[in-house]
């Protein structure tokens, strides 16, 4: 898709195509209201803009749309682009990342987001044992800001 077609096709096609970016409904309505783009630099500024002007429900919304690292079910080809990452993992690897998305799940009630592309298993596992003992607040923050580079990572992949 160009920005020429983001900019001009059909709102509900749009929509769908932005709701593979980012999981929240919100965030796609705002963007459809914001078009025209023109040119990427906008359309990632305009994305930016909008994902840190939603409310945590917002994120949160987006955040449910995400398989857990390591997850094989619900998980769409760019999912597991994103987390290829865990095709080599090592059994115990795999097994600790499971253990610990369920204690992060239960102590934030949110899946744990890493934005996930180029990095190894054992990064996305380091960086989960650094951030369970986070507040909620903080690694809300933290959540929303890898979710907010997986967004720009998709929108880019949505205009190759």
């Amino acid at each position: 898709m160009t920005i020429a077609e983001l900019d001009k096709e059909d709102e509900s096609h749009v929509a769908t195509r932005l709701l593979e970016c980012c999981g929240s409904s919100e965030w796609v309505t705002r963007m459809l209201a914001a078009r025209p783009f023109r040119n990427v630099t906008n359309l990632e500024a305009i994305a930016t803009e909008t994902w840190w002007k939603l409310s945590p429900t917002d994120w949160l919304e987006a955040f449910s749309k995400h398989p857990k690292i390591g997850e094989k079910s619900k998980v769409s080809q760019w999912s597991a682009e994103e987390q290829s990452g865990m095709n080599s993992a090592v059994a115990e690897t795999a097994a600790k990342l499971a253990e610990l998305n369920r204690l992060y799940f239960d102590k934030f009630g949110w899946i744990f987001i890493v934005c996930a592309t180029g990095k190894s298993a054992d990064e996305m596992l380091s960086l989960l044992e650094q951030r369970l003992p986070n507040h909620s607040e903080e690694e809300l923050r933290i959540a929303a800001a890898e979710q907010s580079k997986i967004m720009l990572l998709r929108l880019r992949r949505l205009l190759t």
